[in-house]
């Protein structure tokens, strides 16, 4: 048997390789570029006012809504009647100073947390259903804050001087198409 296939390839012409080897290579460059052009994640779903991000204080990680301009701001959480376990809003302005935040047309009871421009937790305090009286910050370097259910920050141990994750949040507003100077990264 080994004897016929070498007397068969003998026989063979040396153009025939070179013509075989040259449709191999090609199929094979082919098949490299097709691979390399497939996607290799999921594709994010573009990102709107809606839309929810995981974004991290000290390690717990919050999926938040981004108020970034003032009609989301002026809206917040107004009119819902739940706001689900681990879910919150952040409130990004333009510069640091003094918030202040109320609670009309608002269902749930909250806590809001204050953070400076470095992502420090400066302070948190309660917000009540429908309380139109605002609940200033008593820092000026005010930057953000997150609103979260009430207790949220006392159940997972989450108090002033806590990070929150200011990479996640980049990455965050870069899929709302945004960015922010303010922010120290």
């Amino acid at each position: 048997m080994i004897l016929s296939i070498t007397t068969t390839l003998s026989r063979i012409e040396p153009q025939f390789f070179i013509v075989n080897f040259r449709f191999n290579i090609q199929g094979l460059l082919l098949a490299l570029v097709v691979t390399a052009c497939q996607p290799t994640g999921e594709a994010q779903a573009p990102a709107d006012s809606q839309t929810y991000f995981p974004i991290s204080i000290d390690g717990e990680t919050l999926q938040l809504q981004f108020a970034l301009n003032t009609a989301e701001q002026q809206k917040g959480l107004m009119s819902r009647d739940s706001l689900a376990e681990d879910h919150g809003m952040l409130f990004l302005f333009e510069r640091p100073e003094q918030r202040s935040f109320w609670m009309r047309n608002t269902r749930i009871p909250l806590d809001i947390g204050y953070f400076d421009s470095s992502g420090q937790l400066i302070e948190v305090h309660k917000l009540f259903p429908y309380d139109e009286n605002p609940v200033p910050s008593r820092s000026h370097e005010i930057l953000i804050a997150v609103e979260t259910n009430r207790g949220w920050y006392a159940a997972h141990g989450v108090k002033p001087g806590a990070r929150l994750d200011l990479d996640a949040l980049r990455a965050a507003l870069a899929r709302r198409n945004q960015s922010h100077s303010a922010l120290n990264l």
